[in-house]
């Protein structure tokens, strides 16, 4: 993975200077990851326009960064930001980029201070988010990640199926899909587990209790496992005994909403276009208030990652990005239903990550 954290640090070495900053101070540990293959607790990464970057990291960390990125010059010190803005001012990097979205109000001040007292001053700069927007394409070995997180996924819900019967309680059957997952090879869950039954699937992030399933329930299962770093996710929504037709009716209706916006999550496509996709067919069917989130978002290293997938979020998809589409209806007293697949935007149409069949189970 050397070479493949190498080429990363190229490319955004090419937008720090594109944005005439002398080098980013990158430090969210995210970020980090993406760009050095450290995973730790505390880290920083300067990476100039031009020229090796340097990592830091505390003496915890420091066998792990030589071991995972030998490299890379790394400096040992718990002020992991600090220690690399006087590199930047040793380097005579006058216009530093920072990560504006990480750094709270205290360490922008106290960064702000040491720059000022720095022999050769320096000037911090908000860049934007240019490693996100790195990390929103995907190379194929972490595609090949995510699919290995989403097959977990898939198998822990075939395995945990015979389970989710009447009488058994939300908590229950959270506890099982994610000890199948760890016994199906992933790291741990890629969150916390959603089982909302009956009543409850109306709350769309709903946090799994004691109710016990029963016959006529509805229930949504929003899960995933995480592998490699690389995180899946998944909604299915089941029936317990032979549904209604009001539940029938609303399982249709939210399976065409994410087909529509499936077919239309191609290359070069707006996110609130497919969003809309999704949306208008809920809106045509009198449901348009019950759908109150956006369609999705992006995978990977984070859960919830860009691109953002909802009516009010701007962008454009490109070959190579994995998102979620997961349309919803929330009917207050009665119940919900969503739908939810992680795939990879393709050229030739979407790769479906996460496979398990769509069709109304009845348990």
């Amino acid at each position: 993975m050397g070479e493949t954290h190498s080429a990363r640090r190229a490319r955004l070495a090419a937008l720090v200077a594109e944005r005439d900053a002398g080098a980013l101070l990158v430090t969210r540990l995210v970020n980090v990851r993406y760009l050095t293959g450290l995973d730790s607790s505390r880290a920083a990464l300067l990476v100039p326009a031009d020229g090796p970057a340097v990592l830091a990291t505390d003496g915890r960390y420091a066998g792990m960064a030589a071991e995972v990125c030998p490299e890379l010059p790394v400096t040992v010190d718990r002020r992991v930001a600090a220690a690399l803005l006087a590199r930047a001012a040793e380097d005579g990097r006058a216009r530093l980029g920072f990560e504006a979205h990480d750094l709270t109000v205290e360490q922008h001040t106290a960064l702000t201070e040491q720059a000022a007292g720095l022999d050769r001053p320096v000037e911090l700069v908000p860049l934007g988010r240019p490693v996100e927007e790195l990390r929103m394409v995907k190379d194929e070995a972490e595609i090949a990640l995510l699919r290995e997180a989403c097959a977990i996924t898939d198998r822990a819900f075939e395995a945990v199926l015979p389970e989710i019967r009447a009488g058994v309680t939300e908590r229950a059957v959270a506890i099982a899909l994610e000890r199948a997952m760890v016994d199906f090879g992933a790291e741990r869950p890629a969150f916390e587990s959603i089982i909302a039954s009956g009543p409850n699937g109306a709350v769309p992030h709903h946090h799994p209790g004691g109710r016990e399933l029963q016959a006529g329930d509805l229930v949504t299962m929003d899960f995933g496992a995480l592998y490699g770093g690389y995180h899946a996710d998944m909604t299915r929504t089941v029936a317990i005994g032979e549904p209604a037709g009001w539940q029938r009716d609303l399982y249709g209706l939210v399976h065409r909403a994410q087909r529509a916006a499936l077919e239309a999550a191609v290359p070069g496509a707006d996110t609130t276009a497919v969003d809309a996709a999704a949306r208008e067919i809920i809106k045509a069917a009198g449901h348009g208030e019950a759908f109150p989130h956006g369609l999705g978002h992006g995978v990977g290293l984070e859960i919830h990652e860009a691109p953002l997938m909802g009516y009010e979020e701007t962008g454009k998809l490109m070959d190579r990005v994995p998102i979620t589409a997961e349309p919803g209806v929330y009917l207050t007293g009665r119940g919900g239903v969503r739908i939810e697949d992680t795939f990879v935007v393709r050229a030739d149409g979407p790769e479906l990550l996460t496979t398990t069949t769509k069709d109304l189970l009845v348990l």
